[in-house]
């Protein structure tokens, strides 16, 4: 018995909504789960991910644990991987939810979306990637203990977005380090303030709104600076007209949106001739989430 989940690419913090908003991408991963064998076997991916600490299998022991039900013997085979590691697109929210959604059908646990967010945020930590993978779109999310509240909010189809793609990692845990263990009163609530506008922002299309919206003093001034290229970047981006831009999830992406195509063709060839070893990736907002195909 198996079955394949997809499970799509997110970006978190989306500029001030650090640690609370998230975006679902039409940018996916696709495992395969089969029950059967002596022992657990794992393919598609790199060597290193082959082995226990597969947060796709992680995902799996949780739902099988939260219902009650022994280790069984499985299969996982990669059979896409368009999301990039460590590069803040929410590639270990996929896995996680990925092994939930697997173990859920497989069993027939009868998981409802709620149950499997809440295990997917006790393993991640957080909810933020966890909730736009499982459910799709934009979403805010945050904790009540240990159960995930939830929002979904509309996104205006006149957004263009693009990732762009560095050729260099930037671990989460390494970004979460750069972060300062307190930050002002005048901080917290400049990003509050444009939290709230940015959902309104991107639900109108407002993109002279966006740009403002955008700005953040929580996370981005200090992980900027873990980015080789990323202010070059950056220069470009506003040089080519676009404006409203942020790191994705933890980095090392960068997020840009506008409602003018020509305006991200001009960044595309600006970054190809200046950083060639950036991906410059157009985005679709992906509204499903996490799926049986």
């Amino acid at each position: 018995m198996s079955v394949r989940i997809r499970v799509p690419a997110t970006s978190a913090n989306l500029g001030p909504g650090f640690d609370c908003l998230g975006m679902a991408w039409q940018l996916y991963n696709e495992m395969e789960f089969a029950l059967g064998g002596a022992e657990l076997r794992i393919s598609g991916c790199p060597q290193r991910c082959a082995n226990r600490e597969n947060l796709a299998y992680q995902g799996y022991l949780a739902a099988l644990k939260a219902a009650g039900l022994p280790e069984e013997s499985l299969e996982i085979r990669f059979v896409r991987t368009d999301i990039p590691i460590s590069r803040g697109l929410g590639s270990s929210a996929a896995l996680t939810v990925g092994g939930i959604a697997a173990a859920d059908a497989l069993h027939g646990l009868g998981l409802s979306r709620q149950d499997m967010l809440a295990l997917a945020a006790a393993l991640e930590g957080h909810p933020d990637n966890a909730a736009p993978a499982l459910l799709g779109g934009l979403t805010a999310a945050a904790m009540e203990g240990e159960r995930p509240v939830t929002a979904a909010y509309p996104v205006h189809p006149a957004w263009r977005f693009a990732a762009l793609i560095p050729d260099t990692p930037l671990p989460t845990k390494k970004a979460r380090q750069a972060l300062p263990e307190r930050v002002s009163r005048e901080d917290a609530v400049f990003n509050l303030s444009r939290t709230a506008l940015l959902l309104r922002a991107l639900s109108d299309g407002d993109e002279e709104l966006l740009r403002f919206a955008m700005a953040d003093r929580l996370h981005q001034p200090y992980r900027f600076p873990l980015i080789p290229g990323g202010e070059k970047a950056r220069a470009f981006a506003h040089a080519c007209g676009i404006e409203a831009l942020c790191i994705s999830g933890a980095g090392s992406t960068l997020l840009c949106a506008a409602r003018e195509e020509d305006r991200l063709a001009r960044l595309q060839s600006a970054l190809k001739a200046a950083l060639p070893a950036w991906q410059f990736v157009p985005l679709q907002v992906d509204e499903t989430g996490a799926c049986v195909l």
